[in-house]
């Protein structure tokens, strides 16, 4: 089954507990901090695999989950690192953040990898927090949440070539007599089911290749028939072939056929129709084609035509030492903009405050990713980490804004689903 796009829920690794622990020696009551920190957490990797052609194996995962960090023990032990989930995906895999609706990665080299959710930190044991002026504290940090991330994955295949055309004017037979693929040919509507890829050889050792992107029918652009499942792997190639079916063996008028698919390219995206074109005129050995060609000729002189016969197996030689010229002399286009990508970071000054507050019914409701972080890190267990927990409140300025906006001491406030009261 070819799938080429997926929705997933991905979930980076916790990470691991930091410890709160002591020496015991003989003849020493208390000896010093010794607690160990925490391991970190899993980080989601995605790397490509050159020997994958669709995303059908995401499609069973639907929530991809990380593993914690093991937790520090005493006698100064740091826990273990979780080890890492790599999930692998074809080439040309563009994965998107849903809720920004910014590109997290467009993976399109061989071994690529990049971490799409980080795993969380290892919570630090109380040997960490010793000092001079604290040399034995009771408090540690429980682990880091890992990120967590509602994903789209999209495949849009690479290739040097996109065979384009309605249904049945022979794209397939095209890329089995000039390529190493030998996909499925039928006398039918909607043959192709999913893009084929070929891989054309040249006597000079040089090579491209080739998509038979599946047959396009008029309202492609805005999902009518297959819709744009299939358009999107032609924003990747260097160019665009048009499959003209000039012997009409359909009934088809060639003219309207090459109009339509046009107008198709051109209102799913505007750089396809940008990209070096040519016509390969198919189907020649039929007696209307002359005629038909003839006409086409007149409406569209500026095209550039290549005459072909599958049956006859005619012109496929010259067709191929021109498609590898363009290819070779088209530069490699970035398929997204600089500004499309989450790491695209624009520096510009922000006096705002790390965190919201806002009165829902009787609740003082406080959010912020810093806030929420130090929260879930908080072990609530230990009077130290909660005296901490409220020191570093009171440093973000947390009590000041409360009190601006009318808190009285008493009130209730509510940090995720946890209710607290308003305290000196």
């Amino acid at each position: 089954m070819f799938i080429d796009e997926i929705n997933i829920k991905i979930e980076a690794g916790r990470g691991g507990d930091g410890c709160t622990s002591f020496r015991r020696e003989k003849y020493i009551e208390m000896g010093g901090p010794n607690g160990g920190n925490g391991g970190h957490g899993s980080n989601i990797i995605f790397k490509t695999d050159s020997g994958l052609r669709t995303l059908i194996d995401l499609k069973m995962m639907k929530h991809v989950k990380g593993d914690k960090g093991e937790n520090g023990k005493g006698s100064d032990r740091n826990g273990a690192n979780a080890e890492d989930i790599i999930i692998k995906v074809p080439l040309g895999t563009t994965i998107t953040d849903n809720e920004t609706g910014l590109i997290i990665a467009d993976l399109t080299r061989t071994d690529e990898e990049v971490i799409v959710c980080h795993g969380g930190r290892g919570g630090r044991g109380n040997r960490a927090f010793a000092t001079h002026e604290t040399p034995a504290p009771r408090m540690s940090e429980l682990g880091e949440p890992g990120e967590e991330k509602f994903i789209k994955c999209e495949l849009k295949m690479l290739a040097d070539v996109g065979l384009v055309g309605m249904p049945s004017v022979g794209k397939s037979t095209i890329l089995s007599m000039i390529s190493s693929c030998k996909p499925k040919i039928g006398a039918y509507h909607f043959t192709t089911l999913s893009p084929n890829l070929g891989v054309v050889k040249l006597d000079n050792d040089k090579s491209f290749v080739i998509a038979d992107l599946p047959g396009l029918i008029e309202g492609a652009s805005s999902g009518i028939g297959l819709g744009d499942k299939f358009l999107r792997h032609a924003m990747r190639t260097k160019v665009i072939a048009h499959v003209i079916d000039m012997g009409s063996f359909e009934g088809r008028d060639p003219i309207v056929d090459y109009e339509n698919i046009y107008n198709e390219l051109k209102n799913y995206d505007e750089r396809l129709i940008n990209k070096p074109s040519i016509v390969i005129a198919n189907k020649m050995d039929l007696e209307s084609a002359k005629e038909n060609l003839e006409r086409f000729k007149q409406k569209y002189p500026e095209l550039e035509i290549y005459e072909i016969s599958a049956i006859t197996n005619t012109g496929f030689d010259t067709l191929i030492l021109r498609l590898a010229s363009i290819v070779e002399n088209t530069d490699e286009t970035e398929l997204y903009k600089e500004e499309e990508y989450a790491n695209h970071v624009l520096y510009k000054f922000n006096d705002s405050k790390p965190y919201t507050i806002t009165r829902e019914n009787d609740l003082w409701v406080i959010k912020g990713k810093e806030i929420e972080t130090l929260f879930e890190m908080t072990r609530f267990t230990e009077d130290e980490s909660v005296e901490r927990f409220a020191r570093k409140l009171k440093g973000m300025g947390i009590d000041e804004t409360l009190e601006s906006m009318g808190a009285k001491r008493g009130d209730e406030v509510k940090i995720k689903d946890y209710i607290f009261e308003f305290k000196d």
